[in-house]
């Protein structure tokens, strides 16, 4: 018995997932060589920039749907694993588990249709090692046709940003390792019984479902954080996120006005995009995280320029060293710190 119903997670996200800009076939395919051509150009860029280099990791220019699926594919490789870990491998094989299976399917389902036309690229590091850079060539269109944007330059500037997040899991071979390992800490630091842990990571899917057809719901994701040990691990998590957003947003911004023309108007039209989001559309984005992640763009490009502004990107790429080398959740609002405790002999 499936802990979630995936097949059913991804005709539900495939039917509600909304409709993409109207393009002619010669249209989708100029942007989708575009894209695949703009990845390795950015590509060249990031190397130079953050003087990282891993070994090349696929480029896919999917659809909606198609991402959609390529996350569910994803999700179901380590959610499946932590659900048999927490039933010790047992199948009930009860009629409400099949039944809650196919709601939280339909749940999740909602979720990714919900995002499926909103993200413009992912770097999707669960289905496979090192993991997949994913352009959502149909989102990129419409952000692009939004703003009024030079077409070549805006799938620049997405790719600079997305290949970053490539370039940092393949650079850094034991990041994706560490990531997943976290996830299954934050499982492992539960207090609960099983019945009751797998219960609330349902509820915490319901939760993300709920905002997303339901701009009223005063529900939050973090019901199911109960125990100090698990809050420890959302910190480590919250941080390693919030470096790896502010990073690509760092390297975006200084890569652009070097290689794309219209940088500066991209920028201030996209910002304002965000911050002009109707009520609604507000609220959905805080209660399923989109709200902590835009902040996390912010913080984290500060505590980078810091950084770098202190000790070079040199000695910034310390960071990539290990686990122990990341910043701490207290020392993103404070380069100065992270600098004296992992590189002080270049701390000024």
């Amino acid at each position: 018995m499936q802990f979630v119903d995936w097949d059913l997670a991804a005709s539900t996200a495939g039917a509600l997932g909304k409709a993409g800009p109207k393009v002619s076939l010669e249209e989708a395919a100029e942007a989708v060589a575009d894209l695949r051509r703009l990845a390795d150009v950015a590509a060249v860029h990031v190397a130079e920039y953050t003087q990282l280099k891993g070994p090349d990791a696929p480029v896919r220019v999917v659809d909606r749907k198609d991402w959609a699926a390529a996350n569910i594919a994803g999700l179901r490789e380590v959610i499946t694993p932590l659900a048999e870990r927490l039933t010790g491998g047992k199948n009930p094989g009860t009629v409400s588990t099949a039944v809650g299976s196919r709601l939280t399917g339909v749940q999740a389902g909602t979720v990714l249709a919900y995002l499926s036309g909103r993200v413009l690229g992912q770097y999707e590091v669960f289905s496979a090692d090192p993991g997949q850079l994913l352009l959502i060539a149909p989102n990129i269109v419409e952000a692009e046709r939004r703003l009024g944007a030079d077409p070549h330059d805006f799938r620049l500037w997405v790719c600079l940003h997305e290949v970053t997040h490539r370039t940092q899991f393949t650079a850094v071979p034991w990041l994706r390792a560490h990531f997943l390992g976290e996830v299954q800490a934050f499982v492992d630091a539960s207090q609960l019984d099983k019945d009751e842990m797998l219960l609330r990571i349902r509820r915490g899917i319901s939760t993300l479902a709920d905002a997303a057809r339901n701009p009223d719901s005063r529900a939050s994701v973090l019901d199911i954080v109960q125990t100090s040990g698990q809050r420890a691990v959302l910190d480590r998590l919250t941080a390693l996120m919030t470096l790896l957003e502010g990073h690509a947003e760092f390297v975006m911004d200084g890569v652009g006005p070097e290689v794309v023309p219209s940088v500066a108007d991209i920028r201030q039209k996209f910002n304002r995009r965000r911050e002009e989001a109707n009520p609604v559309e507000k609220v959905i984005r805080r209660l399923i995280g989109i709200e902590v992640k835009l902040r996390q763009y912010a913080e984290g490009r500060r505590f980078v320029h810091g950084v770098v502004e202190r000790v070079g990107m040199t000695g910034f790429n310390k960071i990539w060293q290990s686990p122990l080398t990341l910043p701490r959740l207290n020392e993103l609002g404070d380069p100065g710190a992270w600098v004296a405790r992992v590189v002080p002999s270049l701390a000024a």
